[in-house]
């Protein structure tokens, strides 16, 4: 077990016993949907729906957890992959007039962020961080804005009397790697949480424009990045799609008490009871999901990949670099020299 999921596992073990705020009589059983991508299908949560799809949606989602705790008709739409164009044409659909809730987190793979994860998470001599982070940022500025604005636009005309809530990312790094079998350095992950900032404040300001309530999830999730005593997002981790995403805690104690509170303007809490019970709404969640299967499968989720220094083009690369792979101190001496190469190319 690598020390980040050595700290996952701890993270799930100390969720606390609060008490959730009893749902509204006027919102119990009024129809919310969830759309969007992994972060909001609960990719991370390590437990899945058997709903025929890839989606990789978990009944530990904020959305579920939310939908629980308030007594809210759940539509869990979200899916593990899904771009804005996603959106539009396979999950708008649970929409209607009579939509009382919509929450929604896209964006991400929109500007290929997994790709940079990818790219950053390699030694230098092998790859090249900030170039993926610049073409990254270009399509942020360029080309998610006016995707957004349509998407927003539809929502808006299919649920025009819906609260919505547009979901932020989270920063995913401390500074630290603590993670054997990835290299990013210090300048890196502060490269990738300045480009999670740059996705929040655009996305931020898409939803001012549509008149959408921003959840930003930045602050709460300060002290549980990937490496930090306790997670809130994993590592590297096993099956290597739950890497860098939050985890159960995430989802029950970051994202539950903020989009909760921007849906229905009550801030609820999750409880022990309704953690101990959540795998008996996992049939009823399959089932409503699995109608969508065939829609579903459409989607197609572009995983993290992580650094693999016996590839013919690793060695190959090595050879270039002067590195002796059967050294780890040799592999870390490359890959601050290429990284210091890098900055001076850039």
């Amino acid at each position: 077990m690598t020390a980040s999921r050595s700290r996952t596992a701890r993270a799930a073990l100390v969720l606390p016993a609060a008490v959730g705020l009893p749902a509204p009589p006027d919102v119990a059983g009024a129809s919310y949907v969830a759309l969007g991508d992994s972060y909001s299908a609960g990719t991370g949560t390590r437990t899945y729906l058997p709903d025929g799809t890839d989606c990789r949606r978990s009944a530990y989602a904020f959305p579920s957890l939310i939908a629980r705790a308030t007594g809210l008709a759940l539509n869990l739409r979200a899916c593990s992959g899904a771009t804005v164009a996603d959106v539009a044409a396979l999950q708008l659909d649970a929409l209607t007039p009579a939509t009382s809730y919509v929450s929604l987190s896209v964006g991400g793979n929109d500007v290929a962020f997994v790709s940079v994860l990818s790219e950053c998470a390699q030694p230098a001599w092998l790859g090249n961080c900030s170039a993926a982070i610049d073409r990254t940022r270009a399509l942020i500025r360029g080309a998610l804005p006016g995707r957004l604005d349509s998407l927003y636009g539809q929502v808006r005309v299919r649920a025009p009397q819906a609260a919505v809530a547009i979901v932020g990312y989270p920063r995913l790094f401390n500074g630290e790697d603590c993670n054997a079998g990835t290299w990013f350095s210090p300048r890196d992950q502060a490269g990738l949480n300045a480009t999670v900032d740059l996705v929040n404040r655009t996305t931020a300001a898409a939803a001012a424009r549509a008149g959408f309530v921003f959840v930003d999830p930045t602050v709460v999730f300060t002290g549980h990045a990937v490496c930090d005593d306790v997670e809130w997002l994993n590592g590297l981790s096993h099956p290597v799609s739950d890497s860098y995403h939050p985890n159960r805690a995430g989802h029950a104690l970051g994202y539950m008490p903020l989009v909760s509170a921007a849906l229905t303007g009550s801030r609820v809490a999750v409880t022990e009871e309704m953690l101990w019970s959540t795998e008996q709404f996992v049939p009823m969640l399959s089932e409503q999901q699995a109608a969508y299967a065939d829609v579903d499968r459409r989607i197609r989720a572009e995983e993290f990949v992580p650094p693999d220094l016996s590839s013919p083009a690793a060695r190959a690369a090595a050879v270039r670099a002067g590195v002796d792979l059967s050294d780890p101190a040799s592999i870390a001496r490359a890959d601050r020299a290429a990284e210091a190469e890098q900055i001076r190319g850039r």
